[in-house]
């Protein structure tokens, strides 16, 4: 499985260089042209840089790490000025929505918005405001605007459903009953419901019920409070289900823990994860690339400057990889410094 997805990556970068060449050239046909100002050239002369705005919702989860990482090496690589903003986590919709404000403000010529909500109408207003005067596109969670130029990430139902199938596949119906515990998003995130969502689906017919549902901010501390919780209310889980920050609360959980603790799974990677595989700790995660996503990204954002609109989310190839097959996942490198706002 190892080598099935390094040659996974090897493809899905070449179609990025690819795209760097075609998409260009589609949009100096004036297919879907929809904003005013004109594509800059991109030079080593920082007053004439394009400049692209990133919005994320914070980085105490270690997965934006790994997609800011992306988003900085492209720019690097196609010489993008970046201008990073940090919202303050799931529930800072005001702040989001000012920094959209301020995005404009500063002279950006596009937006990358990793939205904390896929459907609060303030958002979704500000967004519509934003994309009147220069593209805004979507970045790894799922917002649903009809103003957006495109969507780069994955398809977060299918993320829940790789793991669902993997549970319904150890677990199959008529076995002895499996339970779960599931510690997970906001319930009005742009990802956490739809990666319920499909988790749910693949389960169906199993013999594994999710028997606790906790919500949260992706912040180790807010995870980790929802874990003992879990744990409390439901004692002796057959897995623990998770965001990568609940996983490593799990960890180091179950460090200390004298009796038997449940199989730890993720729903999405991080440096922490990677190493609990690594170390047979986690059982599985679903793997998105976030260090492509972020790629993407830049050049999708460069595309929608040139006058083009992706009609389709694009992103990576989902592979579940378990922990006998773990390997050395790419992500962010320890020395990573990112330029925030």
């Amino acid at each position: 499985m190892a080598r099935r997805y390094g040659v996974l990556r090897l493809l899905a970068i070449t179609c990025l260089v690819f795209a760097s060449l075609v998409f260009p050239a589609r949009a100096q046909t004036g297919e879907n042209a929809a904003w005013p100002h004109p594509h800059r050239e991109q030079t080593s002369d920082p007053s004439s840089q394009v400049r692209l705005c990133v919005v994320v919702p914070h980085f105490k989860d270690e997965y934006w790490l790994s997609v800011g990482h992306g988003l900085q090496e492209e720019a690097s690589r196609r010489q993008v000025a970046l201008i990073i903003h940090e919202s303050g986590g799931y529930h800072a919709l005001e702040r989001q929505v000012s920094l959209l404000e301020t995005c404009i403000a500063q002279g950006v010529d596009a937006i990358l918005l990793g939205a904390i909500s896929a459907e609060a109408d303030v958002l979704l207003a500000a967004v519509k405001h934003a994309a009147a005067r220069v593209p805004v596109l979507a970045l790894v969670n799922e917002l649903q605007s009809p103003d957006l130029a495109g969507s780069i990430g994955v398809d977060w139902r299918q993320m829940g459903r790789v793991i669902g199938d993997f549970l319904a596949a150890r677990h199959p119906g008529g076995a002895r009953a499996t339970t779960v515990g599931f510690v997970t998003g906001p319930a009005d995130s742009g990802w956490s419901p739809l990666l319920e969502s499909g988790l749910r689906a693949g389960l169906l017919g199993s013999s594994v019920e999710i028997v606790v549902t906790r919500h949260a901010d992706t912040g180790l501390r807010e995870q980790l409070r929802e874990v003992e919780t879990a744990l409390s209310l439901q004692p002796g889980l057959d897995y623990l289900v998770g965001s990568a920050p609940a996983i490593e609360a799990s960890m180091g959980l179950a460090a200390r823990s004298d009796s038997g603790f449940p199989q730890m799974i993720a729903t999405y990677i991080s440096h922490s994860v990677r190493r609990g595989l690594q170390s047979g700790k986690v059982v599985a995660v679903p793997f998105d690339d976030p260090v492509l996503q972020g790629r993407l990204g830049v050049g999708a954002a460069l595309y929608a400057i040139s006058g083009g609109r992706l009609s389709a989310l694009q992103g990576p190839e989902i592979e579940l990889i378990q922990a006998e097959d773990a390997g050395d996942l790419p992500l962010s490198p320890a020395h990573l410094v990112l330029a925030i706002e």
